[in-house]
């Protein structure tokens, strides 16, 4: 385990991307974006990267989005090779929780897990009800329940976000642009 400053970070781009490929390619995915991180290696040279070496070569990584007064950590994208073990995820998280400890961090956000927990009763109101129904049965195009299952592993204290909007119509707009957002367009929501 490394964390490699963003001054290095160009130096070892390269093999982020290789690593990067494999893993959309293994995951049958598109690039995502706007609320998930994507891989450029602009963006990627601006922040520290946490990496995961294996007898020498990096086999896994996730940028780090730290705040200036070390008050949280968190990581956005994060991706690992076909040579990486099995549980290389939970190390890296592991190890970038260990070290931010170390570093003063006070807290490591590890990040949303979209339409979890959202009210399905009948007297629930409509919206929520949809959500907890794509939540359930959404798979096809997101891992919503594998998401929480993963991060719920590490007994988070989970906090509500909430999207304002205006209701009606207007909603399922301002939703369906946000899922545009996320998914890279037409072709990255409909097709994996």
């Amino acid at each position: 385990f490394e964390v490699v400053p963003a001054e290095g970070v160009p130096a070892i781009v390269g093999r982020l991307g290789e690593i990067s490929s494999a893993w959309l390619e293994s995951k049958k995915a598109r690039e995502k974006g706007f609320s998930l991180g994507r891989f450029d290696p602009a963006y990627l040279a601006r922040t520290p990267v946490a990496v995961i070496r294996r007898d020498g070569p990096i086999v896994a990584f996730a940028n780090l989005w730290t705040t200036p007064d070390r008050s949280e950590l968190s990581i956005d994208l994060m991706r690992y090779g076909p040579e990486a073990p099995r549980e290389v995820m939970d190390h890296l998280f592991l190890e970038l929780m260990l070290w931010g400890k170390a570093e003063g961090y006070r807290r490591f956000d590890l990040g949303m897990a979209p339409l979890s927990g959202l009210d399905s009763r009948q007297l629930a109101p409509v919206l929520s009800r949809a959500g907890a129904i794509i939540f359930q049965h959404g798979e096809d195009f997101y891992n919503f329940e594998g998401l929480r299952r993963y991060k719920e592993k590490f007994r988070p204290a989970w906090e509500a976000r909430y999207l304002a909007a205006p209701g009606g119509l207007a909603l399922a707009r301002v939703l369906a642009d946000a899922t545009l957002l996320i998914g890279g367009g037409v072709k990255g929501v409909l097709g994996k």
